[in-house]
């Protein structure tokens, strides 16, 4: 992690940051050349905690960062959520062995494939 912060310290210059506090990087140096990304996350290190907007921009979708005001959001899209899996807060369906909850029977409906010969 040390190199990270040196190699920001020396190299980087801060291009934005998200709602997440997460603060956005790319390599001083010419443009004609492709530039090196990397995000300085707040907390933990993890990849799902990157919108959509900035993600499009570190893999050099595209070429300029996203405006620093808010991006417009539509009526109809959600917040961006980390990634739970692992958490307390993962998605636990009626039946996980965490759940406590017990799963519907089985209807009975299912019949299993067979292999049967070819005819020639």
């Amino acid at each position: 992690m040390l190199w990270i912060k040196l190699l920001t310290w020396f190299k980087g210059e801060l291009v934005g940051a998200d709602s997440f506090g997460n603060r956005y990087y790319r390599e001083k140096g010419p443009e004609n050349v492709k530039e090196r990304r990397w995000v300085i996350y707040k907390g933990l290190s993890e990849a799902s905690k990157v919108p959509a907007e900035w993600h499009g921009w570190l893999h050099h979708t595209l070429k300029t960062p996203p405006p620093i005001a808010a991006v417009e959001r539509r009526p109809w899209e959600k917040k961006h959520l980390p990634n739970l899996s692992g958490t307390p807060y993962a998605y636990r369906p009626a039946g996980h062995f965490f759940s406590g909850e017990k799963r519907d029977p089985a209807t009975g409906d299912y019949q299993a494939w067979q292999p049967q010969e070819m005819e020639k």
